[in-house]
């Protein structure tokens, strides 16, 4: 377990399929309870109420607990130790960059190398989800809804050869997300190749916190219910090849684990 873990264990959210039912529940420990709510964007807008049936964790799928957001905003040179390795300036504003939500999977499901890369990265994150319907707003802690993993992968060899990043981030499979929503705020976040760490390090490395990048991105555009910010990668970035397994773990959330595959 990553330092910062001892909140493991606290009540989070998810997305679940039981056969072939899919419903929205509260974890803790190894139970899920179901809630009211029918969908998570649901759960998110008009809130719920934790129910009394429930199931085994072993017993339920984890699905992707935002599957189709209406964006992803993502931070780039965010964390002090990342700008250092690349050999960047600190940025005065946050850098922003989007993935699209078509690039979502959840726990379990597989990274899927594409044959236009010869290298490509993982990029272990904490991440935001949106609460509330914001623009230009002065109160950016009221519009948090909770806190999830995010693995940013990234070609990196496209990112160098395009003036933008948009195919070098935006291949499908390439914003892993999951496994839960965490209503208590993280403060760190551990990634594991192969079960060797490459990445740790406390949010409080980053240049701009949740609620500066809130603030600033609500300035660029308006942000919806379930709107996905990932707010930036630590040092240690590297590439995968076929068969790694790569996890990403939020000390309040949980651990994203996915594999990685070939080009199918």
């Amino acid at each position: 377990m990553a330092k910062g873990a001892a909140n493991i264990d606290k009540p989070k959210l998810g997305r679940f399929a039981l056969g072939s039912r899919i419903f929205v529940g509260e974890v803790t420990g190894g139970l899920v309870r179901e809630l009211t709510a029918r969908t998570m964007t649901e759960a998110i807008v008009s809130g719920f109420e934790v129910t009394e049936t429930s199931h085994k964790l072993a017993n339920v799928r984890v699905l992707v607990p935002i599957d189709r957001p209406s964006k992803i905003v993502c931070i780039g040179l965010n964390y002090k130790s990342h700008i250092r390795e690349m050999k960047q300036q600190e940025p005065k504003t946050p850098l922003l960059f989007s993935k699209p939500s078509s690039a979502i999977i959840g726990p379990g499901e597989s990274i899927v190398m594409p044959k236009a890369s010869a290298r490509v990265d993982f990029e272990g994150e904490s991440a935001i989800v949106i609460g509330r319907r914001t623009r230009h707003t002065d109160r950016p802690e009221e519009h948090i809804f909770g806190y999830t993993c995010i693995n940013d992968v990234t070609a990196r060899d496209l990112q160098k050869a395009d003036p933008d990043w948009t195919r070098a981030k935006g291949f499908d499979t390439f914003a892993p997300v999951g496994p839960y929503i965490s209503l208590e705020p993280p403060s760190r976040v551990t990634t594991k190749l192969n079960g060797k760490v490459v990445q740790d390090s406390p949010l409080s490395d980053r240049v701009f916190g949740d609620l500066d990048l809130v603030r600033y991105i609500s300035t660029v555009m308006t942000l919806e219910p379930g709107d996905i910010i990932a707010t930036g990668t630590p040092s240690g970035i590297a590439p995968m090849k076929e068969g790694d397994v790569v996890e990403v773990e939020v000390d309040t959330v949980g651990r994203l684990r996915n594999q990685v595959v070939g080009t199918r």
